[in-house]
């Protein structure tokens, strides 16, 4: 199989940063976070960048880290935001990479992201609006998706399982 770019997206609390983090080391490769990306090339969080500039210009930024990281020239793991899905050109980069769409209830990312102050919340009911983000966003998911798991039925360890078994790797071999 072709050596691509593996991309893990999903919304907010699905589990993106573990389930990359633990690809990356079984494949020996660099790992991207959107989180991380946009707090070294901006200089804050996700939420407060929602809070200062507004979510239309977090989400374009998030689309850019995506898409630099796809552009990169390694061969990375990336955690991308789930926003990411709403852009045609962003959908169209993730074209050459292998998709992992998390997918999981709205009331159980909810509850994972009260203990994550770095993301941001659009509204007070966090259940409410993963509802309605999840409902936005599904077709373009399903439409990048190389492979759905729902998160909420599997540990990290056998979501990355499951991918390394998609991209035909033996854990620790690289790939």
């Amino acid at each position: 199989m072709t050596v691509v770019p593996v991309v893990v997206t999903g919304l907010m609390g699905a589990g993106k940063s573990t389930v990359a983090r633990l690809l990356a080391q079984a494949l020996d490769r660099p790992m991207r976070d959107s989180d991380a990306d946009l707090e070294s090339r901006y200089g804050e969080t996700a939420a407060a960048m929602a809070a200062d500039v507004g979510a239309d210009e977090l989400h374009a930024r998030e689309a850019l880290v995506l898409r630099d990281a796809l552009a990169s020239g390694a061969v990375p793991v990336i955690a991308a935001a789930a926003s990411t899905v709403d852009d045609p050109e962003s959908r169209a980069a993730l074209g050459s990479a292998f998709v992992v769409f998390l997918d999981g209830p709205p009331d159980v990312l909810a509850e994972r992201m009260r203990s994550s102050p770095h993301r941001p919340h659009f509204k007070p009911d966090l259940a409410e609006m993963l509802t309605e983000q999840r409902a936005r966003r599904l077709p373009h998911f399903q439409e990048v998706a190389d492979l759905t798991v729902d998160t909420s039925a599997h540990t990290p360890e056998e979501i990355a399982a499951a991918v390394l078994e998609r991209l035909a790797v033996t854990p620790g071999a690289g790939g």
